[in-house]
């Protein structure tokens, strides 16, 4: 018998379940692994022995991710709503730093539109088309804004980050109905309630890919250094940065700065500049 390659699409309780050819297989990881202390994770491409109920082989990652431990995420996309609760612009911050950290593109849906208004989401879209970002406006009321954004889940495992309250599990419940997820409706999987998704779980779609249910980041994943890197994940600063005046400007107090100067002419956005400010801090008192 031939060994089987499939992707990892839920674990829980010491079993993985790997989809393979529109099968899903109850597996288990083979014995070395713990050995080895390696931990298969969601969206892992794997192989199964002969017999299709052991996990032989992890192929090599281009990515993971430590809460929700995931693997081989091609794009988050972070929900927020400029209301109900309100935007909170240094934790869309946090989470687009956490996807490029990791080396995963990310993008920014600005959902409830229907409730704060279709300007204030594009206020807060502007911040991060400046940045370079991909943004999209959603209302689940309205089912408005799903041909915009479902283009940019095809053929990808895109996982969904944001604040408790702005429609993550709503959304993924309309786009489950508008893309036909083959697991069947996910409202009955998804509306359980704040806080009690229990694990994390791909669901295949059938214009290719997977979507992601999860609890969301509950970890932000802050760089150590105190400004090379963080620099590097606000993805607008580097070109400005080449004309400050001191190698390893900080951007903080340091004269002559360029991104204090591309601030000051509008080319960032106060907000990103403001988060950055206060992210570097967090870092320099050690992330506390």
């Amino acid at each position: 018998m031939r060994q089987t390659q499939g992707v990892i699409v839920k674990g829980i309780g010491g079993f993985y379940y790997v989809r393979c050819d529109g099968i899903v297989h109850e597996t288990r990881a083979c014995g070395r692994f713990r050995k080895e202390k390696i931990v298969p994770h969601v969206g892992d491409r794997v192989v199964l022995s002969p017999e299709g109920d052991l996990i032989t082989e992890i192929l090599p990652r281009k990515n993971a991710l430590i809460r929700p431990q995931v693997a081989n995420i091609d794009l988050v996309v972070v929900v927020a709503s400029p209301t109900s609760p309100v935007v909170d612009t240094f934790m869309i911050d946090a989470f687009l730093m956490t996807a490029a950290s990791a080396g995963i593109e990310a993008m920014l849906c600005m959902n409830k539109s229907d409730i704060g208004g279709m300007e204030a989401c594009q206020n807060i879209c502007s911040i991060y088309e400046k940045a370079g970002y991909q943004t999209v406006i959603t209302s689940v009321v309205k089912s408005s804004g799903l041909t915009e954004l479902i283009p940019y889940l095809k053929d990808k495992i895109t996982a969904f980050a944001g604040n408790s309250g702005v429609g993550k599990s709503s959304l993924l419940n309309l786009l489950g109905d508008n893309l036909c997820l083959e697991t069947g409706k996910v409202s009955d999987k998804l509306a359980r309630g704040r806080h009690t998704t229990r694990h994390v779980e791909l669901y295949p779609l059938k214009i290719g890919g997977y979507v992601l249910d999860t609890p969301g980041f509950s970890r932000i994943q802050l760089p150590t250094d105190q400004c090379a890197e963080l620099t590097s994940l606000y993805r607008e600063f580097p070109q400005y940065a080449e004309a400050c005046k001191f190698t390893g400007c900080a951007h903080m107090a340091e004269p002559e700065c360029g991104v204090k100067e591309a601030v000051r002419k509008g080319l960032i956005a106060p907000q990103r500049y403001e988060s950055y400010r206060y992210y570097y801090q967090k870092i320099k008192e050690g992330n506390s």
